[in-house]
């Protein structure tokens, strides 16, 4: 069994008062309404083109850049939006990535250095979530375990999946409330992830 150490297995819940301190600008667009598709086979495509114009861009800045959430994981329904996990020298140097990612269309959205550093950027059609993370975060490893699970435990993947299907139409007039709400289910796979 492998063995983690607390700060991978103590997941971190957010609240929304956080979230909203944390804000820069105003929200994403598609933070209003949230619409989970059915899995679409261009989305490991569109990361690649995305991975490949950040790694471009910021060159020997790119620690890390890994394809995350729920369109990583092939048959996964998932909100149209690619999310990657980078990972930089020191997020809190906001000079040294925003301004060489906003001719590509990026802009900063959110600032939680109290969340391991984060720092969250969307691209101009807010169809990429960039989260910019500091070496030894904790989120992106737990991201990653998560990712391999669902691709290796179809069960895991369905009931994710009917969970997100469930929670997108209860929390359709409180689209805020939707990431929170599935933390029953995500604490419970970790569970098994972390028990395997």
């Amino acid at each position: 069994m492998a063995r983690y150490p607390k700060s991978i297995t103590e997941r971190f819940h957010g609240t929304p008062e956080q979230l909203a301190a944390g804000l820069v600008g105003d929200p994403p667009r598609r933070w209003s309404a949230v619409v989970v598709d059915d899995y679409d086979p261009s989305w490991p495509l569109r990361y690649e083109t995305t991975r490949a114009a950040l790694t471009g861009a910021l060159g020997d800045l790119v620690l890390a850049v890994e394809h995350v959430g729920s369109t990583a994981v092939p048959g996964l329904p998932a909100k149209p939006v690619i999310d990657v996990d980078l990972t930089v020298p020191d997020s809190d140097d906001e000079s040294s990535f925003v301004p060489v990612l906003a001719p590509l269309g990026y802009r900063l959205v959110l600032r939680e250095p109290w969340w391991h550093g984060h720092r969250m950027l969307v691209s101009a059609a807010d169809d990429v979530h960039l989260h910019v993370w500091p070496p030894g975060a904790p989120e992106p490893i737990r991201h990653l375990l998560f990712r391999d699970w669902l691709r290796e435990h179809p069960s895991d993947r369905d009931l994710y999946a009917g969970t997100k299907r469930r929670l997108a139409g209860e929390t359709v007039d409180r689209p805020g409330d939707y990431s929170l709400a599935k933390n029953d289910v995500i604490d419970a796979i970790y569970a098994r992830i972390f028990a395997a």
